[in-house]
């Protein structure tokens, strides 16, 4: 087994660190680069100003460089929801089905999920899924959504979130572009995460429980110390204001 490496994984509101959104932004957009994708919707820094906006990010310990995040957006009828930019011209239901859920429970989005390339294959992207969906349990919503692509859906799956076959073409979408193939998901219900699988759902659990801690996690071979620093210094009060009443169609 190769040398351990050590992580922090940290949990903030976007606003209050700006510096550090900065950080996620110039490390997401290399990512996208890297992979030649430079068309995505979603990709903008208009995020870091939204109070709705929670991230977690992966942090190495020994360079205090970030290399990777994840963020939660929550529904407040004012921001779009990354999904309703992304998917909304080709399926209008997105829509209502986000009103739906903002007013029975709240809804947020799990989006913009990068990791450097120099972590590949160390699970870092399990390791932020984790934290980010047990940290959830602070922020007052019951439903999470996201897209993924095909490649993330085995691990997506086992972390609890479902496929939306109502939408799309069971589900599918062409995004970011007519190479790619996308999925719209959904953790039905973000308070008890039962669509998990069960080890999946044994850690997160454990870290909602003890929100601060250090777990040894191997992925692949490789061995990494994770320090969970998960707590929100700030949540912000939601008042959802839909636009319309319509209803999931």
């Amino acid at each position: 087994m190769s040398k351990t490496q050590e992580y922090n994984v940290f949990a903030f509101r976007a606003i209050d660190e700006p510096e550090l959104c900065e950080q996620y932004i110039d490390g997401h957009v290399k990512v996208l680069t890297d992979y030649g994708i430079t068309n995505v919707t979603t990709n903008n820094n208009l995020w870091a100003k939204n109070p709705n906006i929670y991230c977690v990010v992966a942090q190495d310990n020994q360079s205090k460089v970030l290399v990777g995040g994840v963020r939660i957006q929550i529904a407040d009828g004012i921001h779009p929801l990354p999904v309703e930019e992304a998917v909304g011209k080709m399926d209008g239901t997105i829509y209502s089905k986000v009103t739906h859920y903002a007013l029975n429970g709240g809804i947020g989005e799990s989006c913009g999920l990068w990791i450097s390339k120099k972590v590949k294959n160390l699970g870092i992207s399990r390791y932020l899924m984790w934290a980010s969906i047990s940290s959830a349990i602070q922020l007052n919503f019951s439903t999470m959504l996201g897209i993924c692509a095909g490649y993330t859906l085995k691990l997506f799956g086992e972390i609890g979130f479902v496929i939306d076959e109502s939408l799309g073409n069971h589900g599918d979408f062409p995004y970011p572009n007519s190479n790619y193939i996308a999925h719209v998901i959904g953790i039905l219900n973000a308070i008890t995460i039962e669509t998990a699988a069960q080890s999946d759902k044994d850690v997160m659990l454990s870290l909602r429980d003890t929100p601060n801690q250090t777990r040894i996690e191997i992925n692949r071979g490789f061995k990494s110390t994770i320090s969970y620093q998960l707590v929100y210094d700030n949540v912000s009060q939601v008042n959802y204001k839909a636009i319309d009443n319509n209803t999931i169609v």
